[in-house]
């Protein structure tokens, strides 16, 4: 338990900037059980792209074109541009039955068949998770923390069995999405109930573990510039003993403040790396969509300082939802109007 001092000023900084994607509107944004090691590459760094509307999109009749204008399949458009692996959310019981179990297979098993690399994103909810909200399943409310901790452990292994059973081994498994405060609260908020939250990733690490020994484990927090915020975090999750393989991070600049947070977050990632001996990813990235070249800019010098992170343990870049164009208000994706990608996907090609 911390003050409530501590406590106020904590939950300022973990929600005054996160990332919000489920409305109109987006805001800017081994020891003691940890693993790691050198697992990265300053050549060959994952680059990535979230692409968990896609199958929502295509059935409400979007369709996506290549740079000359020829209409093809998105995640090919995405991998002719230099991403080679694709990163999906799960729902437990989505309303509209988007992201659930059967429609992440399908879209990972898309992914498979074009040899790209695959990121199952954990949000533990029904819907969205981030710094602001993280909202249990409408099934797991009313649970004990010792069920709920069960229940979490067998729906991981859950949909980590349904992957298998269709040849799908993921390269890389989130325990939580932004989980800059915990997650499944009140149970698991992290400023008030650390060691629960310790307890829920190392419930998750274990369950997709027994299924994929190979799969890395990742826990993710937004603003991937704060380090007082990772600090705080990892520090209370290696004194309460949970399993990690990488930490993962959010960064979502304006067009103006990309330059300082990306130096920012290249000093938080090298942080990292000494104080956890853990590798560093950047889960997810987006920037205004009508400022392409900005972007641009942007994502060629955040794939180079991941590139330059010490021990080579910067693993790679994901932008989120590239596709999304004139969808849902989401005005940060990497296509335009007419659905074919901007310049700002060029910064992948390198």
């Amino acid at each position: 338990m911390i003050n409530k001092t501590i406590y106020l000023l904590l939950i300022v900084l973990l929600t005054g900037a996160g990332c919000k994607k489920d409305g109109q509107t987006v805001n800017q944004k081994t020891d003691s059980g940890i693993t790691g090691g050198n697992t990265g590459s300053t050549t060959a760094i994952v680059k990535g792209a979230d692409l968990s509307w896609l199958t929502q999109m295509e059935a409400s009749g979007y369709k996506f074109y290549n740079s000359a204008g020829t209409q093809q399949d998105c995640m090919q458009i995405l991998k002719d541009k230099g991403i080679n692996a694709i990163r999906l959310r799960a729902w437990v019981n989505p309303s509209d039955g988007w992201c659930n179990t059967s429609d992440v297979v399908a879209k990972a098993l898309r992914a498979q068949k074009l040899g790209m690399k695959i990121m199952i994103d954990f949000h533990y909810s029904d819907s969205w998770a981030d710094p602001g909200k993280q909202t249990k399943p409408a099934a797991w409310v009313n649970l004990n923390f010792a069920t709920l901790n069960s229940t979490l452990k067998d729906y991981t292994v859950s949909v980590m069995t349904a992957l298998k059973t269709n040849g799908i081994t993921p390269d890389w498994v989130q325990v939580g999405n932004e989980t800059s405060d915990g997650m499944l609260w009140e149970d698991g908020r992290a400023s008030i109930h650390m060691a629960n939250f310790a307890a829920l990733v190392t419930s998750g690490y274990n369950a997709v573990k027994s299924v994929s020994s190979t799969t890395q484990v990742i826990v993710h927090l937004a603003n991937g510039y704060d380090n007082t915020v990772f600090r705080w975090m990892f520090d209370g999750l290696k004194a309460n003993g949970a399993k990690w393989d990488i930490i993962g991070m959010s960064l979502y600049p304006s067009t103006t403040n990309w330059q300082t947070y990306d130096s920012q977050c290249l000093d938080n990632m090298n942080d990292i790396v000494t104080r956890y001996n853990t590798p560093v990813m950047i889960v997810e990235v987006g920037m205004d969509a009508s400022q392409a070249t900005i972007c641009k800019s942007f994502l060629t010098d955040l794939i180079s300082r991941v590139k330059s992170v010490k021990n080579n343990e910067g693993l790679g870049v994901f932008y989120w939802e590239p596709e999304a164009y004139n969808w849902q208000g989401y005005g940060m994706g990497a296509f335009d109007a007419s659905g074919k990608p901007t310049v700002a996907l060029d910064a992948f090609a390198n």
